[in-house]
């Protein structure tokens, strides 16, 4: 039995320009002396996905299916961990879960502290 896809392929604008500033963590990594080949945000993003799960509010199982979909259909040429957050947040994005203003105004207030360091 096959599961119909619940994925939505179409393009999220801030999404889109987040691919192309080049800012995967093994380009940016050695530019601040950092040898650790897991960025840092990434014990986060397990256990935001491991809340949604818990939640209901998205099941592994759905996640994982909708992620491999997308990082097929859009984020192919992204690296690994990267692309699983990509893949979640377009996800979040598309389901209403999280509003893309707002996480456009968050991403710019995270940026400009990192700047300002």
């Amino acid at each position: 039995m096959s599961q119909q896809s619940s994925a939505d392929f179409r393009p999220i604008a801030l999404l889109e320009a987040i691919q192309s500033e080049g800012k995967a963590w093994d380009v940016i990594a050695p530019r601040y002396g950092v040898t650790n080949p897991d960025p840092p945000w990434k014990t986060s993003l397990i256990a935001m996905c491991e809340c949604l799960s818990a939640s209901g509010a998205l099941p592994t199982l759905d996640r994982r299916r909708t992620e491999d979909e997308l990082a097929a259909a859009l984020y192919s040429e992204i690296p690994a961990p990267e692309r699983q957050l990509l893949a979640l947040v377009h996800t979040l994005l598309s389901r209403g879960l999280v509003v893309e203003g707002d996480l456009a105004t968050r991403m710019c207030a995270v940026r400009s502290r990192l700047e300002a360091v």
